[in-house]
């Protein structure tokens, strides 16, 4: 185990590593000049000239991106370009509202998911099964911004049950807190409930139809036993994988959900950032979130053992 736990650490670096050159040059070499944009359109060539010269965006693409990764490696990630800020100080100023979503979806997505695909193996090809079959299906293919403007109309807008936009610090009140997150939670939790509901009811369904569960039905184990003492446990590691690939999901999205409902997260810094080519923004923020993902994927990979005793690395 500390073996396998060591040779997948050292792939990280190799992993992020490429993800650093691809994201620097992806961000250089695409349309748009941050110079020409901070200087403003009335701006001569000689003034955007001597902005890219304090950017330092004259120097060769190989010396620019020596100074970027042996900054970063300091744990310098650079100042914001139209902020005059250090990155790592506005990301941590919008930590707060994307973890706290992020945490939530991710708590009512399982949560709810699994419960569903349970619920729709238990009685399949029953009426419960077509429902939650049909809820699945419509939850994967509707996109996030619709489901969110649906909702805002619905329970803010209509009946004013909930605020339709904006964000409470926890420290405001956990109630206020919590509200104020109802809506862009379910929103952003759909589709993750969806696609999670749709692998837990395959797995249960194969582990079922297995010769071991009908000798346990024989022998007159419970509903309660057959499900989740023994299905359940031989159907967790696609149950897991699918819910490390929701990870994955989980970054395009807060970004979307964050614009609808006006959440001031690291989402929506991003697409500020992307708007003004604040360059060192948006590569510190992919770089974080790259590490976060593949730190994830580790620990679901560690967590099949627990599932799985027979997974050994």
């Amino acid at each position: 185990m500390a073996g396998y736990i060591l040779r997948r650490l050292v792939s990280t670096i190799a992993v992020m590593a490429v993800v650093g050159i691809f994201i620097f040059l992806l961000l250089r070499l695409a349309p748009g000049d941050p110079a020409a944009m901070i200087a403003g359109k009335e701006a001569t060539a000689e003034m955007i000239a001597g902005i890219r010269e304090q950017l330092g965006l004259n120097a060769p693409l190989p010396v620019q991106f020596a100074r970027w990764a042996g900054d970063m490696l300091r744990g310098d990630f650079g100042t914001s370009i139209f902020a005059g800020r250090p990155v790592l100080e506005l990301i941590a100023q919008r930590l707060e509202p994307t973890v706290s979503l992020a945490l939530m979806t991710m708590l009512l997505s399982v949560t709810v998911g699994v419960s569903f695909g349970i619920l729709a193996a238990w009685r399949a090809g029953r009426l419960v099964d077509r429902l939650l079959t049909a809820f699945s299906a419509l939850g994967y293919s509707v996109p996030v911004f619709v489901i969110g403007y649906f909702l805002i109309y619905l329970f803010a807008i209509k009946t004013h049950w909930l605020p339709v936009q904006g964000y409470v610090p926890i420290d405001a009140g956990l109630g206020h807190w919590f509200v104020h997150l109802i809506l862009p939670t379910v929103t952003l939790s759909l589709g993750y409930i969806a696609f999670i509901a749709r692998v837990t009811r395959t797995s249960m369904l194969e582990v079922l139809s297995e010769d071991y569960m009908r000798t346990a039905a024989a022998k007159g184990a419970s509903s309660y036993a057959m499900l989740f003492h023994h299905a359940l446990k031989n159907a967790g590691i696609p149950i897991l994988t699918v819910i490390g690939i929701s990870f994955a999901y989980l970054i395009g999205g807060v970004v979307l959900t964050e614009t609808v409902f006006n959440i001031p997260g690291i989402g929506r810094l991003v697409v500020d950032a992307i708007n003004n080519r604040d360059y060192p923004i948006i590569q510190s923020v992919i770089i974080l979130t790259s590490g976060l993902y593949v730190l994830i994927n580790l620990a679901i990979d560690l967590a099949y053992t627990l599932v799985d005793p027979r997974v050994r690395y």
